[in-house]
């Protein structure tokens, strides 16, 4: 199998050296992601001037490994230009969770997506980090099994992963879907100039057997996705007036 590996990061984080070397058990593996952190990107694509991409400053273990001066979806579309014998696109491990509404501006979940539309299973990896950098030593068997999980064949298919500090298993869920308070904070800066912090609060608590709820209970979640965005409910309405 050929796996393509990229992530939000940026190259020097260490949740693609981890999942680099997961992977590995399950294939050739390369690397191209981007050479600055590019967190929060959404599925952004660089149009207005030209991409490079160089050798990465940093070694993989004898991994081929390349940074590009673009976002998430950028190092997708140079990766499979430069590997198109490429199976699967992992993206991650992303150093933050990419649950329930954070999925919409998520550029670790944008460079599976980038995968899909071009025609390759795209998976993205994500866990949270606190007040030091994740276990990824720990996180390794869980990382593991997910990826048998997924990578039985090369069917293509978009997936959501998310891992706990310490998992006690796995489950299959749905993506959470909550509104937020969303309030405007004002605030003002040591010169005196005003600047503003947007609240994110939940409003509701996380149900059962979505992403949300399956990572607060030490859970590792699985979200199959899909492009379609259609709400096909609303859509039968109008097509049966």
């Amino acid at each position: 199998m050929k796996i393509l590996i990229t992530n939000d990061d940026g190259i020097y984080s260490p949740g693609i050296a981890a999942l680099a070397q997961v992977a590995l058990r399950f294939g050739e593996v390369r690397i191209v992601a981007p050479d600055v952190e590019q967190s929060s990107m959404g599925h952004a694509i660089t149009h207005s001037r030209p991409l490079t991409y160089k050798k990465s400053p940093i070694t993989f273990d004898g991994i081929e490994a390349f940074r590009v001066n673009g976002t998430p979806a950028d190092c997708v579309a140079i990766g499979l230009h430069m590997y198109p014998d490429t199976d699967v696109v992992l993206s991650g491990i992303n150093m933050g969770p990419n649950l329930g509404n954070s999925m919409w501006h998520s550029g670790t979940l944008a460079a599976a997506k980038q995968a899909v539309l071009l025609g390759i299973k795209g998976i993205a990896l994500s866990t949270p980090v606190g007040q030091s950098e994740p276990d990824f030593d720990g996180l390794a068997s869980y990382v593991e099994e997910s990826l048998a999980l997924l990578l039985r064949d090369t069917k293509l298919g978009l997936y959501n992963v998310n891992f706990p500090p310490e998992p006690k298993g796995i489950k299959w869920t749905r993506q959470s879907v909550r509104l937020y308070d969303g309030n405007v904070v004002p605030g003002e800066d040591p010169m005196g100039r005003k600047n503003y912090w947007i609240t994110v609060t939940p409003l509701e608590p996380a149900e059962e057997d979505t992403d949300r709820w399956a990572v607060e209970n030490g859970f590792v979640s699985i979200t199959p996705l899909r492009l379609d965005l259609t709400n096909e409910t609303e859509l039968s309405q109008y097509l049966s007036v």
